[in-house]
């Protein structure tokens, strides 16, 4: 009787770590979604939801040989009414506890941006806390883990004409 009992306890444990991962899995999956989705549909209100209100955008300025930061606030200001001719890819993710990394592309027509996104679960609810980005050749390939193993969402593409700024962090 008491094998028996154990075994339904760690069965139902079992259950529970199972159903809280997938649930972990799903919602950072959605936060990045959230993200990219935003940009290419110009929807403020996703890119709110992505990001934690304080998170950064992060970059090295070549011009000035100085790292650039931007707060979430201007560049969700700044995102094109419309959205961004873009099309998009979750690359790889991975999390423990509450906090994760993912990296998405972003390809326009002649450049491409390379985001290592960091979020956080805050309050149950996974947020970008920082966006590291590089604007590269549409030719650059990603190298390193996340470039072997990739996860792959399904590419969106957004038909209207719209070119970010150089370095403003679109």
């Amino acid at each position: 009787m008491k094998i028996k009992t154990t075994l339904i306890t760690c069965l139902a444990f079992l259950c529970f770590s199972t159903l809280a991962w997938a649930q972990d899995d799903d919602a950072i999956k959605s936060t990045v979604n959230a993200y990219l989705d935003g940009i290419t549909k110009g929807d403020t209100a996703l890119l709110g939801k992505a990001f934690h209100p304080t998170a950064i955008l992060r970059t090295f300025n070549a011009s000035t040989g100085k790292i650039q930061d931007f707060p979430v606030r201007n560049f969700i200001r700044n995102t094109p009414a419309g959205g961004a001719k873009a099309t998009t890819k979750l690359v790889a993710y991975s999390y423990a506890g509450i906090s994760a990394t993912a990296t998405v592309e972003l390809e326009f027509q002649d450049f491409k941006y390379i985001d290592l996104l960091s979020l956080l679960k805050v309050n149950d609810e996974w947020k970008i806390v920082c966006r590291v980005f590089s604007r590269v050749d549409n030719g650059v390939q990603l190298k390193g883990s996340a470039g072997i193993a990739a996860a792959k969402t399904p590419a969106t593409t957004n038909k209207k004409v719209v070119k970010p700024k150089k370095d403003d962090g679109w």
